[in-house]
């Protein structure tokens, strides 16, 4: 009598896009630190001439700068960010009854913090310093506090927005605004000085690594 061959069941199609997305964020995250480490020339000097450049048009424009001060200091500051991810988990707790979603949320965007803090102690890169600056900002650069926790809190929201069926129209409004959100906070930080434009790609990819994670995660405890 023959024993019936098992094996495991196959991996839903539309999980393998997703196991890509991550792997290749995961490389391109994991390259970008490895350069930014071992202080790599050619990136250092791409860095340097943009920032002096945005450096240069930020003392010229003391209008767009001073809007600048106020998005990044208050519309995109990361605490704005993890006041809405709180209203964001409250409302699916009273509305949706969704505890476990909410705190998969809260959860999630207290992760990134930790990374995002824990790779700035690790490789404890200087911020940009000028003779004449227009901002200021404190701790060390890699990556950027505020790119990483716009692209976390505006992704999971997004995909909540997606995952409980909300209107189309809603939702593209809503993917309009978390763009917007995400570069601008990333311009944002470049333009006043007070980041490398590596710093804010390093938030942009580890925060994009994590919210690829984190949905997975949450597909796989509710398929």
């Amino acid at each position: 009598m023959s024993i019936p061959h098992t094996t495991s069941p196959p991996r839903p199609p539309q999980h393998r896009p997703a196991v890509l997305y991550a792997g290749a964020l995961a490389v391109c995250s994991a390259l970008l630190l490895a350069l930014v480490a071992v202080e790599w020339r050619p990136l250092l000097g791409l860095d340097g001439d943009i920032s002096r450049t945005a450096h240069r048009w930020a003392v010229a424009e003391p209008g767009l700068t001073r809007a600048a001060r106020i998005l990044t200091d208050w519309v995109w500051d990361p605490w704005t960010m993890r006041v809405l991810c709180g209203v964001a988990a409250g409302l699916l707790v009273w509305r949706y009854a969704d505890r476990w979603s909410a705190v998969w949320l809260v959860l999630t965007v207290a992760v990134a913090t930790a990374v995002q803090q824990g790779l700035k102690a690790t490789l404890g890169r200087a911020r940009p310093v000028w003779p004449d600056p227009v901002d200021s900002a404190h701790y060390a650069a890699f990556p950027s506090g505020h790119a990483m926790t716009a692209t976390v809190v505006c992704g999971l929201l997004l995909w909540l927005l997606h995952h409980h069926g909300i209107d189309r129209a809603l939702w593209y409004a809503a993917l309009a605004v978390a763009v917007v959100s995400v570069t601008g906070v990333g311009l944002t930080r470049v333009w006043l000085g007070v980041h490398w434009p590596t710093d804010v790609l390093g938030g942009w990819l580890f925060g994009a690594l994590l919210v690829t994670a984190a949905v997975g995660m949450h597909r796989q405890r509710h398929p």
